[in-house]
């Protein structure tokens, strides 16, 4: 983890288990459904129309009828959706 991108993804990674109430320095591998969606800020059905239609890139872990979200992978997405302006930048 040297690159700028991957310092990026360890911040956003504690940034989202303190936010979940989890220590920052050991959190779990992957949270339900209803955690991820309250880190991106969704209700869980956005999650599941998401999953359904693959409308974005965001991985998920199905065992059963249980649906699990990487840490790594919820801060990666957020780090992809991350932007700096909406347009053009004029000189």
């Amino acid at each position: 983890m040297s690159t700028p991108h991957a310092a990026t993804i360890a911040a956003l990674k504690a940034e989202i288990a303190a936010q979940l109430g989890f220590d920052p320095n050991s959190p779990p591998v992957s949270v339900d459904d209803k955690q991820a969606a309250y880190v991106l800020d969704v209700k869980p059905t956005t999650l599941a129309v998401w999953r359904s239609t693959g409308r974005y890139n965001l991985p998920f872990l199905k065992v059963g009828r249980l649906v699990k979200y990487r840490l790594s992978d919820l801060a990666e997405f957020l780090a992809r959706r991350t932007a700096n302006h909406t347009g053009e930048v004029r000189a």
